[in-house]
């Protein structure tokens, strides 16, 4: 037997030929334990994850971890080693064999129901928001004087989509309001980009079903956030830029110009199988509603009425079925029966649905944990992880986009297909390396679906909607194209995406307190800002950029030419604590959780890990 001290030595050679051994693929040590039944042997194997990889990256890992010391926590090949106590199959006897593959199988099949109902809970959650927040969402819509700023286009897409928990539904009133004449298509463009912004809230709240456990929250919110990170630094670089100098805009209509009496078909596919139980308990009629409230209650618009704006404002947002005599009856759904409102409807619903995700969640990993385990956990995390072969290697993100593009557009929706995904980046099946290009092809796969709605719309609004969906489809190309070939550039949101899971784990309130402040803190407080007056508004703005390009120019600054900067300035300690730390907030919420009997935020310290963003 040789030790794997001696297979990691480059000078370990064969003694009779002088020319270097050939390494084992694996190392093993068995230990034969006794046991009631003579004839029954249980073997013990230790099998490092490490080690079913390429024997030279074993190599290299395996003496980066020594000679660091420390634990590389977003490389998934190197998770901490464990004993797995199996019998092997050949050894197994027929009982044992059948009772092998019906636990698989039942586990597989439970995995997949949770699935089922993890997909239906996000439809509840769905409806639950438009219930509470559907009708703020069109009036909003409605303020279409103040839409021509692009700042607050864009906060008015995220702050809505985010209220809707739709981009679809987003993008249906946006196409109602340019039809009706309310809206002008070049802040349409940038209400769009806070659409793309506004719907990764979904997976964002899903990560935090994970976060008992520090390690899979710091991987799944960092999976999570990847998205959040792309769209934030495409709408950086692209929302200047159409503001002035409409690429977009223009792009698109010379796209669409010769296909608006084309024809097509939509299905969606994910309500075949979904719409047979989530019906039995709401049903919504949102897209009717809402683009009723922004014709008549609209400024710019031409049918404005009061009467018919305060009565599509009292109307339900739930399905309403009538009888032969138009009278209105039950449809026939779980919430259609109790008579309750569309507040109180959508909050039992948001508690049932936060429930049900919970658990469906918690039961998904739990499954997969026992499933993917030993070789099985090694060889999925080895296949999934790995790079095609030279010199096809460069494809392999490429493949794993036209992946998310495929998958997406099966589900039609962008939330479903990330939202799935992102327990699998919290156990490490998947690395936030391969998270960023299905993520991106999810971008993608979602204007597709876009596109054949445009497609099956009436002819008089189907050039309008296919132009909406390509400058969708545009948006998502531009910032892979500037985000993800160049291998520098494709680092930049992984990092931050990483910096957001490492600041997370360390400090798990900071989940909840970033779901807020980025999806309904901010884009109110611009909103109000953008009402209360112009010029605050851009002061406001202003001070803000100005305090950005400031912390990042002195972090290049201490990072690169320290030498050169004031003693004073070569660290953030001149700064008081609560604004350079967030261990003061720390101190403050563990404290507040301790005096509390029936909360035990106040968790241990985790001990910092020192995490590189890129390839050294």
């Amino acid at each position: 037997m040789v030790d794997e001290d001696t297979i990691q030595n480059p000078s370990f050679r064969d003694l009779e030929s002088g020319k270097p051994a050939e390494q084992p693929p694996a190392v093993s040590s068995e230990v034969k334990r006794p046991s009631a039944d003579a004839d029954a042997v249980v073997t013990t194997r230790r099998q490092s994850y490490v080690r079913m990889g390429d024997p030279e990256n074993r190599k290299l890992s395996l003496g980066r971890r020594r000679s660091s010391g420390k634990e590389d926590v977003w490389d998934v090949t190197m998770d901490i080693e464990e004993e797995v106590e199996y019998v092997p199959w050949a050894e197994k006897t027929q009982v044992q064999r059948v009772g092998s593959v019906l636990w698989v199988v039942g586990r597989i099949l439970f995995a997949l129901l949770c699935v089922y109902l993890f997909i239906n809970s996000l439809t509840f959650l769905s409806a639950a928001f438009q219930l509470l927040g559907g009708k703020s969402a069109g009036a909003a819509f409605s303020q279409g004087s103040i839409m021509s700023n692009p700042i607050v286009g864009l906060m008015l897409g995220v702050l809505v989509t985010v209220l809707v928990q739709s981009s679809s539904t987003s993008t249906s009133i946006i196409v109602a309001m340019i039809a009706a004449g309310i809206l002008q298509l070049t802040p349409a463009i940038n209400i769009i980009m806070g659409a793309n912004i506004g719907t990764t809230v979904t997976n964002t709240i899903v990560s935090m079903g994970q976060s008992i456990d520090r390690k899979q929250f710091r991987r799944s919110f960092a999976g999570a956030t990847v998205h959040d990170c792309f769209n934030w630094l495409c709408v950086a670089v692209f929302l200047p830029l159409e503001a002035i100098f409409h690429p977009i805009r223009r792009l698109s209509e010379e796209i669409v110009k010769g296909v608006g009496q084309s024809s097509g078909e939509n299905q969606d596919f994910i309500k075949v199988i979904t719409k047979p139980f989530t019906d039995k308990i709401i049903r919504m009629n949102i897209k009717k509603v809402l683009a009723e409230v922004t014709k008549y209650c609209s400024d710019e618009s031409e049918h404005k009425d009061p009467d018919d704006c305060q009565k599509w404002r009292d109307t339900t947002l739930m399905k309403q079925c009538k009888n032969e005599q138009g009278e209105i009856v039950k449809c026939g759904f779980l919430f259609s029966e109790t008579g309750l409102s569309d507040t109180w409807t959508g909050l039992i619903l948001m508690v049932l649905s936060l429930l049900m995700l919970c658990l469906c969640l918690a039961g998904l990993v739990k499954t997969l944990q026992s499933i993917l385990l030993g070789p099985v956990a090694g060889a999925l995390k080895k296949h999934i992880n790995s790079d095609l072969p030279y010199p096809f290697k460069w494809l392999t993100g490429y493949v794993f986009m036209a992946i998310g593009v495929v998958f997406t557009f099966l589900l039609q929706s962008s939330s479903v297909f990330t939202s799935t995904l992102t327990p699998l980046v919290g156990l490490g099946v998947i690395s936030i390396d391969r998270m960023y290009p299905l993520t991106l092809g999810s971008n993608i796969g979602t204007t597709t679906t876009a596109m054949l709605a445009a497609l099956a719309s009436s002819s008089d609004a189907r050039t309008t909607t296919i132009q909406i969906a390509v400058c969708h489809l545009l948006f998502n190309i531009f910032g892979i194209i500037l985000f993800y070939p160049i291998p520098f550039m494709r680092k930049i949101p992984i990092a931050g995406a990483k910096m957001l899971g490492n600041t997370t784990a360390k400090y798990r309130w900071f989940a909840a307190v970033y779901l807020l402040i980025v999806f309904l803190f901010l884009p109110t407080l611009l909103l109000g800002l953008s009402l209360l007056s112009s010029v605050v508004f851009y002061i406001f703005l202003g001070l803000v950029l100005l305090i950005f390009l400031s912390v990042v120019s002195l972090n290049l600054l201490q990072k690169y030419q320290k030498h050169r900067l004031p003693l004073k300035f070569q660290t953030w300690n001149f700064l008081p604590e609560f604004l350079r730390s967030l261990k003061p907030y720390d101190r403050l919420i563990t404290s507040c959780c301790a005096r509390c009997t029936c909360c035990k935020c106040g968790a241990k310290p985790v001990e910092d890990v020192s995490v590189s963003y890129g390839h050294k």
